[in-house]
């Protein structure tokens, strides 16, 4: 959810096997991190801001987690992912959106999105919708249906998947 040149977490390369980074603490206090803004070239309704909580290398061995929020009247941006999501809602009130139709959800509400299944989430409240997303990959990739910024690009992922 957040381009690679954008990250503000200190990751190295992560490889099947590898060993979780040292860290001083297991514990990451999402409030204090530096959150990304979001958004598209030609959609003005995408407004998200979003920060990873873990991602292989730092934190992890094998998931990544983000913690992101959603401006009341924005939303994701429909798209696809390279691994099996889940997703916990935290506050707010929105819409997950998938082609098999629209779902409501709200604080407690949780979802699993298979690999490549295209979706997005709508804040439908008036409050910013709290999320965190789960993933079963230290690394992976998001197809966006718009171009978004930054990077302009339709791919966002964990900030090592370049690495």
């Amino acid at each position: 959810m957040i381009p690679a040149s954008a990250a503000n977490v200190n990751v190295g390369p992560a490889t099947r096997g590898a060993k979780a980074a040292r860290v001083s603490s297991p514990v990451v206090d999402t409030n204090k991190q530096e959150r990304i803004k979001v958004g598209s070239v030609d959609d003005k309704t995408v407004n998200w801001s979003a920060s990873f909580a873990s991602c292989g290398g730092n934190h992890a061995v094998q998931s990544s987690t983000i913690v992101y929020e959603i401006a009341p009247g924005g939303h994701l941006g429909w798209h696809t992912d390279a691994t099996e999501e889940t997703q916990y809602i935290v506050a707010g009130t929105g819409e997950l959106r998938m082609e098999s139709g629209k779902y409501p959800v709200g604080p407690g509400s949780v979802f699993v999105l298979p690999t490549n299944v295209r979706h997005d989430l709508a804040n439908t409240g008036t409050e910013p919708l709290r999320a965190v997303a789960f993933f079963a990959a230290a690394m992976f990739t998001q197809d966006f249906d718009s171009v978004m910024l930054p990077p302009k690009s339709h791919i966002l992922g964990t900030p090592n998947r370049e690495g």
